[in-house]
């Protein structure tokens, strides 16, 4: 008897692969509302999702993390150059960008430091936008039983951090003179391969595996792939995308 795939075991590529990508949107409305369009910083760049996007619109885009492997893996373009520093320390001059992204990372910044360093490096107006998305939502015969993994069976595995981003940030300090942006989303058609593996990206499944919990991961794997039908078939899955905008 063939035993069951393991569907979170993707190995260290997983994060560049199965991260779902910004619309074109999000970063044209970014350029639209930024006071020039010569720098753009994105801190906490990871494999560089926004910050290539963010190159069409701008004559230089600095992507920014600390993480090695993420940068080795981050994706090229001829108006971006990466770099590894914190967002608190960050590798550039004074009032010098027009835009300061950070994308699904602001939860993990020491955020008054952060916030000194765009005032720092901001020219004058220069826009703010700390940027995540939410929970995915999944066809209507597959969401009641991905909502009870997400919130409760793995739930007791996500760092604090995570209702943060739960939360659309709504809860974080944003002292600065705010503006509204419009509704903007993520929007995919995936296989089941696809969902599953971005999934084995989150922290929280790492740390159920780690846990030894990897019962509760097949489960919710086995009744899925039973409600998916055809693993090939794609099927619309949607994030919210959620932004506290502000001018410097």
């Amino acid at each position: 008897m063939t035993p069951p795939r393991n569907w979170f075991d993707q190995g260290g590529k997983a994060y560049a692969r199965f991260r779902p990508g910004y619309p074109p949107d999000l970063a044209r409305f970014l350029a639209s509302v930024s006071p020039g369009t010569g720098l753009a910083l994105d801190v906490g760049c990871g494999n560089g999702q926004l910050t290539a996007q963010l190159a069409a619109h701008f004559d230089q885009v600095l992507g920014v993390d600390p993480s090695a492997d993420q940068i080795a893996h981050a994706t090229a373009h001829p108006r971006v150059v990466y770099t590894c520093a914190p967002a608190e320390q960050l590798p550039i001059a004074a009032c010098s960008a027009q835009l300061i992204t950070a994308a699904q990372a602001a939860h993990w910044f020491d955020l008054p430091r952060f916030y000194e360093e765009a005032r720092r490096i901001g020219a004058p107006r220069a826009v703010l936008a700390l940027i995540s998305y939410g929970v995915p939502q999944l066809e209507a015969a597959l969401n009641p039983r991905f909502d009870r993994f997400y919130w409760h069976e793995i739930g007791p595995y996500w760092p604090a951090e995570r209702k943060l981003v739960d939360s659309g940030y709504a809860d974080l300090p944003f002292p600065f003179e705010e503006r509204t942006p419009p509704p903007l989303e993520i929007r995919k058609t995936w296989t089941l391969e696809a969902l599953l593996g971005y999934l084995s990206t989150w922290s929280a499944v790492r740390g159920a595996r780690e846990a030894a919990r990897e019962d509760i991961l097949q489960a919710f794997a086995d009744d899925l792939t039973a409600a998916w039908g055809d693993p090939a078939l794609g099927r619309e899955i949607r994030w919210p995308i959620h932004m506290r905008l502000g001018i410097l």
